[in-house]
């Protein structure tokens, strides 16, 4: 059986994004510098070190990345970004159609809970909230060829989840908890705004707001 330790090491190599709505004992094993260091230590001699977002007691989701870029790695990390650039509109389209079906002045965190059911109702009795929906989850990443509400809902929570951005704790309740790689993509929007210029999410507002029209 793996150490606390080992886990975490496995969790990290797997592509996981560690915080405290995920894996609390995990977190809370890299929070510990010293943990994080020996963890540092065992990833070095596979090229690998443990990022975060933020940093020291203010670092709040962990991840592996490459200590050094080869053309190898480059290869790898280009693809990376390639494909989160290529989700970026939808996902930042979700993003602000959760905010503001709820009303919130605040975009969604880890830890953030959503009620489904809650959102689906809102989304149905607005006609504006549903033709953002439908085209929301007609993009490709999510993949959603249906006409209705409650299906259409459905597939992107599904997708979210099945892309660590969810998790739903309970099967039996429609309750979803947003995880620490919601502030990543933030943290890689904020990234790609400043170094080319693309205003992502002015476009994808601007776009919520012309279905409003």
């Amino acid at each position: 059986m793996l150490s606390n330790k080992g886990q975490v090491i496995e969790r990290l190599l797997q592509g996981s994004f560690i915080c405290r709505t995920t894996d609390e004992e995990g977190w809370r094993f890299l929070k510990n510098p010293a943990n994080r260091e020996q963890v540092d230590d065992y990833l070095s001699t596979l090229n690998r070190v443990v990022a975060s977002v933020g940093s020291g007691a203010e670092a709040e989701v962990f991840y592996c990345a490459y200590r050094q870029l080869g053309e190898n790695e480059r290869k790898v990390v280009g693809q990376q970004f390639r494909d989160v650039c290529n989700a970026l509109t939808p996902l930042v389209e979700w993003l602000l159609l959760v905010q503001e079906a709820s009303a919130q002045d605040a975009p969604l965190t880890e830890g953030s809970p959503i009620r489904l059911n809650e959102l689906q109702g809102i989304v149905e009795d607005t006609p504006a909230f549903r033709e953002q929906l439908a085209r929301i989850s007609h993009y490709r990443l999510f993949g959603s060829t249906s006409a209705s509400v409650d299906a259409q809902i459905k597939q992107v929570f599904k997708k979210l989840c099945d892309m660590g951005y969810l998790i739903r704790p309970n099967p039996e309740k429609q309750i979803y908890i947003g995880t620490g790689k919601l502030d990543y993509l933030y943290e890689v929007i904020r990234f790609i705004d400043e170094a080319e210029g693309l205003a992502l999410e002015d476009r994808a507002e601007a776009a919520s707001q012309s279905s409003l029209l």
